[in-house]
């Protein structure tokens, strides 16, 4: 991915937050049909061993049965992205020097792949899953709540996937090139559309 100084990201802290709350990633192998992509939530998490993706697929989908073992693949994550207008720079004003532009931000995870269908790893690993993702809930919904038998056919029509991560490369696209004057232009143009907080915090940053 190229990637300018001003926004690289490389920080292990940050690029972990950022795929923690933006999860679903874009899995993209490579087979005998070509580039094959697949949307999927999955987890990471960092340890003395290294970092790991780790998710799911529906048992039906041939991607475990194409892909060889511990083939190389890469995850796309995408965060919060906007088109950016010159009108809200200072600058235009000053000088008439300015183009638009689009800020987004992206993680790419590089790594070898590895398919299991083992009942209990399967199991802990929805349970981590379900349990990540139903934590912030008044009443969370656990894996424990459905009958046990048909918590057994559902493992039964997934295959899981383990990923272990070489190399995370982060892109924050979000107006560090510009100055302080245009990245406020910038966030202030976002907050006069609407835009949620949380979303210019991610698109305007400094360098």
């Amino acid at each position: 991915m190229y990637r300018p100084a001003q926004f690289r990201e490389d920080d292990p802290s940050v690029l972990d937050a950022f795929v923690t709350a933006h999860p679903l990633g874009a899995l993209v192998t490579s087979g005998a049909d070509g580039l094959i992509a697949n949307h999927i939530p999955m987890q990471l998490t960092r340890t003395a061993d290294g970092v790991r993706l780790r998710g799911h697929i529906a048992r039906a989908n041939d991607l475990w049965k194409t892909v060889a073992p511990a083939s190389r693949v890469v995850v796309l994550f995408g965060g919060a992205q906007r088109y950016i207008t010159p009108s809200w720079y200072p600058t235009k004003q000053a000088t008439g020097e300015v183009v638009p532009t689009w800020n987004y931000c992206v993680v790419h995870a590089h790594g070898a792949i590895r398919f299991f269908d083992d009942r209990e790893e399967l199991h802990a690993l929805v349970t981590v899953l379900t349990d990540h993702h139903e934590a912030s809930r008044k009443r969370p919904w656990a894996v424990g709540d459905a009958p046990a038998p048909y918590i057994d056919g559902m493992l039964r029509a997934i295959v899981g996937f383990d990923i272990a991560v070489d190399r995370l490369e982060g892109k924050f696209k979000a107006s560090q090139n510009r100055n302080p004057a245009d990245r406020d232009g910038v966030a202030q143009g976002m907050l006069a559309d609407g835009v949620d907080t949380a979303t210019r915090e991610e698109l305007v940053r400094q360098r």
